[in-house]
């Protein structure tokens, strides 16, 4: 390991005080750490750095609109070869919750995302993205 030093002003310093306390982690270093490798995680998906991704794609819609579910199913038939999983959860008489995993390329994983939260009738959709490796890192 190598020791790196940093300055951070106050504000910054009581927010990673706050997160340290709040998750319970042992030190500075532990929660420095894990917010690095986040950070680095969000700017390799962002930046297409990521060739391969995990998705988790969660989105809420109004399941009495007209074709709206032929749609959607059709739409993970398409890209069948992203999909792992899915489950859908009924919310209320008018609104169902579906949250899906998928795996593939970043850019297809993405495009498949913005399909579905794009649809008519799609109120909340949200794609969480981690960078995925078939190869262990060690």
């Amino acid at each position: 390991m190598q020791r790196v030093t940093v300055t951070l002003d106050d504000d910054l310093m009581e927010q990673i005080d706050r997160a340290v306390s709040e998750r319970g982690y042992q030190n500075r270093s532990e929660a420095m750490r894990d917010l690095a490798r986040a950070g680095l995680q969000q700017v390799a998906v962002e930046g297409g750095e990521a060739e391969d991704s995990i998705g988790v794609l969660s989105y809420v819609y109004d399941h009495k609109a007209r074709d709206l579910a032929r749609r959607l199913t059709n739409t993970f038939h398409h890209d069948h070869d992203l999909s792992l999983v899915s489950t859908h959860v009924h919310l209320d008489h008018e609104r169902c919750l579906e949250v899906s995993i998928l795996r593939g390329p970043s850019g297809d994983v993405k495009h498949l995302a913005d399909h579905v939260t794009t649809e008519r009738h799609v109120m909340h959709g949200k794609l969480v993205l981690i960078p995925w490796s078939d190869q262990s890192d060690g």
